[in-house]
């Protein structure tokens, strides 16, 4: 069996993206709802930066306006909390990071369980489309799923070839 080429044209940048996203959520769904609750996700890794630069409004991208009260309110007690000591600022930060979680669409949508520690397996992709936000680029990320599923889908189809070839002379000449 012959593989013919095809000719190359440049998927848009929208497509290419949606693309992603869905084979992201097909391959590792449980990874990627679990992704915003987690002490190295999007949410916290916001709220981190919040706490540095005195600035809540760099969490309430993940926050419906019904909740932007509330996290506001929690931040300012968190900055002031924090001020106290080492172990007041680690209490009060654990603490906003929990509201801002439990209040993010993503814990309405979901039940919140708390924090995810950092450290665990997120698996290649989800880290590689963080990387790709924060830097504006899709392409090194569409290279790696596009090579996952290259890979996957050669895998898969040796493995039935393999099963299939004792029968294959048989299937030809019907």
């Amino acid at each position: 069996m012959e593989v013919v080429p095809m000719e190359k044209k440049k998927m848009p940048d929208w497509l290419a993206l949606l693309v992603v996203a869905l084979v992201v959520l097909f391959l590792e769904p449980d990874k990627v709802l679990a992704h915003c609750d987690g002490m190295v996700g999007p949410v916290v890794t916001a709220a981190k930066k919040a706490l540095e630069t005195g600035d809540v409004n760099l969490t309430l991208i993940w926050v419906q306006k019904k909740g932007e009260a509330e996290i506001k309110k929690v931040f300012q007690k968190t900055l002031a909390v924090r001020k106290l000591s080492p172990e007041a600022k680690e209490l009060a930060d654990m603490y906003f990071f929990e509201t801002l979680v439990r209040i993010s669409p993503a814990g309405e949508e979901v039940p919140y369980r708390g924090l995810k520690p950092e450290g665990r397996d997120l698996g290649p992709a989800i880290p590689a489309a963080d990387k790709a936000i924060v830097e504006g680029k899709l392409e090194p990320l569409y290279r790696l799923l596009t090579g996952k599923i290259h890979d996957g889908l050669h895998e898969k189809f040796e493995k039935k070839e393999r099963k299939a070839r004792p029968y294959q002379k048989r299937l030809k000449r019907m």
